[in-house]
């Protein structure tokens, strides 16, 4: 039911962009309107030919473009969609004068057809090219725009001498989307400028094969902390997203990965927790592997293997990469004080302002970007620092995120 009504909706928009040119056009030569309309139907058809066929071959040759040509239609229907509205809304307006001067005609009288506005067609042209653009920019500059946010989260069970405590996150880098290693290595610069005491990131670091964060090893073994650097795995880190020759080929990318971890200097916590002490006063850190409540996406992790582990410390931190996860099983373990997630991206588009929030990821995750709170316990939701699919971002930029832990 929800693919037959995208199917229409994109179906509808096209047919719209359509009637938009054709209305500019329309004082043209005929010559120049028949032009125009071929031009329409050739661009439309070939992005959505070409982007099929980058799809289809993504997993080989140049990844980095396939994922460019997967977008030419994004960037067109955004814009389509956008037009869409206004000019909707004008047909209704035509549909009720329409009907109006029927049923005022005498009988027998033709109804004049009311012509569409040239006006809102040129309206909708114009408004068409806010998100066309947007769209390119998040393309060309967005993906690797990175921002810092910082958070501070205040606990009255945080132990004293982790207060003023500062902890860093980084979540889905989806290494295999990055064409050369500069972004990266401007990423690993900002975080050490962050002087963090400890830093942590939430999976996904590739999008489907071990072998894709290789070239970023050496950028990524940068990143600097006194305390270990801990990870946890997401969904795409699984392979799941390959068509392998046999399961071993696929346990034996996993196992690929996981090492890949180790080389670049961090500790992976798959269903177990760690201990950092200060003195006298501890926490604890602890990490699950994927776990989402979502059927399209795997339940792997064990929260109770990993709380059991994290013994009697008074103050607790969960990596759970799918925010889902928060509300299915974290919430029943009241001193899991601080989780930390990723996985939404904020699907790479929307509003992000102080006053308003928004991207359509929404409708899918209920807790899907920044932070949010229940009783004493509280998620975050980072919105990653790589991309996939869409090669970019408009509005949630990639992000390093800043908590600084202060006593209540």
């Amino acid at each position: 039911m929800v693919l037959w009504l995208v199917l229409a909706v994109v179906v509808l928009a096209e047919w719209y962009g359509y009637q938009a040119v054709r209305t500019v056009v329309q004082h043209l030569s005929p010559g120049v309107r028949r032009a125009a309309a071929i031009s329409y139907w050739l661009l439309t058809v070939g992005s959505w030919m070409i982007a099929a066929w980058a799809g289809s071959t993504r997993q080989t040759g140049n990844i980095q473009l396939k994922s460019y040509l997967m977008s030419l239609p994004v960037l067109l229907l955004g814009a389509k969609l956008v037009m869409f509205i206004p000019l909707l809304l004008e047909d209704v307006t035509r549909l009720g004068r329409w009907a109006m001067s029927s049923a005022s005609r005498p009988a027998g009288t033709d109804v004049v057809a009311i012509p569409r506005s040239e006006f809102l067609a040129k309206l909708a042209l114009g408004i068409g090219a806010i998100p066309f653009f947007s769209l390119l920019w998040g393309m060309v500059k967005g993906g690797t725009d990175y921002t810092v946010r910082r958070v501070t989260l205040r606990y009255p069970n945080l132990p004293p001498a982790f207060d003023g405590f500062k902890v860093l996150q980084i979540s889905d880098l989806h290494t295999g989307s990055f064409n050369s290693t500069e972004p990266l290595e401007r990423a690993v610069a900002m975080i050490n400028r962050q002087g963090a005491d400890l830093i942590l990131m939430t999976g996904d670091l590739v999008n489907n094969r071990a072998t894709e964060v290789e070239p970023h090893i050496p950028a990524l073994a940068g990143i600097k902390s006194e305390l270990p650097i801990f990870s946890s795995l997401g969904n795409h880190d699984y392979g799941d997203y390959v068509a392998w020759k046999t399961p071993a080929d696929k346990r034996a990318n996993l196992e690929r990965l996981m090492q890949n971890h180790a080389k670049i200097g961090w500790t992976l916590l798959n269903d177990t927790s760690h201990t950092i002490t200060r003195g006298t006063d501890k926490i604890s850190v602890l990490g699950v592997q994927n776990w989402s409540s979502h059927a399209n996406f795997p339940k792997h992790g064990n929260l109770a293997q990993a709380h059991a582990a994290s013994g009697d410390a008074p103050f607790k931190i969960l990596l759970s990469h799918d925010p889902s996860h928060w509300e299915a099983q974290v919430l029943n373990y009241p001193d899991i004080d601080l989780t930390l997630s990723g996985h939404t991206h904020g699907m790479q588009f929307g509003v992000n302002l102080p006053f308003l929030k928004w991207s359509p990821v929404k409708y899918v995750y209920k807790q899907w970007a920044g932070l949010y709170e229940q009783g004493r316990q509280k998620l975050y939701v980072n919105v990653g620092l790589g991309f996939l699919g869409y090669p970019g971002r408009v509005g949630f930029l990639p992000e390093i995120t800043v908590f600084e832990l202060r006593r209540a």
